[in-house]
């Protein structure tokens, strides 16, 4: 059976409902909590959103916002003070060139400060429906140890080599199910290696065979 379908069906059987833990009620607020998750766990960021999105719901309040106040709302996570500057000016391009709505297109996101590939690519297949692979610690972790890309791979690398392997209708659903399965299965430290349906086909170096 070729060895990614095999893959894709056993985590068909373990995350289902596989989904964006990221709390967003738009298209903004996707792309900012996406924008405030670089190097922060899903959970810190959903603790500071709510207060953050209901001082400033719109791209053109976020862009006249003052960035001590927005640093003051979410400095509990990583790397808050440039986030602030990057939420605010990226929400002002999107007020003035955008007329408040979030771009639909690859390189017009990859424009805004603070959105790189990765966060493009969430904000494509989750907000758009636009089938796209994005690759974080989680997926990229998960790709080497199962084969599916090799160790000195760099991310684009991974993420061309997951849409050579994955089918395209299946990339959204397969993003989510693969940080599923290294954020709560196949950790970075002490993954639970005893009880794992992929077991024999993967090549973790470290993992226990006891």
């Amino acid at each position: 059976m070729n060895k990614a379908l095999h893959i894709l069906d056993v985590l068909d059987e373990m995350f289902p409902d596989a989904h964006v833990e990221l709390n967003h009620q738009n298209h903004f607020e996707l792309l900012i909590a996406v924008v405030l998750s670089a190097q922060t766990t899903d959970i810190s960021v959903n603790k500071i959103t709510p207060s953050l999105f209901e001082k400033y719901p719109t791209p053109e309040l976020m862009s006249k916002a003052q960035i001590e106040d927005v640093e003051s709302l979410i400095k509990s996570i990583g790397l808050y003070r440039n986030k602030a500057k990057n939420i605010i000016l990226l929400s002002k391009m999107i007020h003035e060139k955008y007329n408040n709505q979030v771009p639909n297109q690859r390189e017009l996101l990859e424009a805004l400060p603070g959105v790189g590939r990765k966060t493009a690519n969430v904000v494509l297949s989750n907000a758009f429906g636009i089938p796209a692979l994005a690759v974080d610690t989680h997926v990229a972790r998960v790709s080497i140890r199962l084969g599916l890309a090799k160790e000195h791979d760099n991310v684009l690398e991974i993420e061309q080599k997951l849409m050579d392997k994955i089918p395209k209708k299946k990339w959204q659903k397969t993003h989510h199910q693969l940080i599923f399965f290294g954020r709560y299965h196949c950790l970075a430290k002490n993954p639970k290696c005893q009880q794992c349906p992929l077991f024999d086909i993967c090549l973790y170096k470290a993992k226990k065979i006891n």
